[in-house]
């Protein structure tokens, strides 16, 4: 939970906050902030969505308290 914790705030604060230190840095062409900013974030959310999904059915499964699947 943590480790996911840290991967939002560096994704939707820290990146934006530090938006005019990345923009020398080129990435596909595009300034880093931009990326980051625009796609870069919404694409570390979404595999961190599926991760943690992942995760939990693990834990749920470890205890016992699965949905049983058909």
């Amino acid at each position: 939970m943590v480790g996911h914790l840290i991967v939002w705030f560096v994704f939707s604060y820290l990146i934006h906050f530090l938006a005019d230190a990345l923009y020398p840095i080129n990435f596909l062409g595009w300034p880093l902030n931009y990326y980051m900013a625009a796609q870069g974030s919404l694409i570390v959310f979404v595999v961190q969505l599926f991760l943690f999904a992942k995760q939990q059915h693990a834990i749920d499964v470890k205890f016992g308290v699965a949905e049983q699947e058909e």
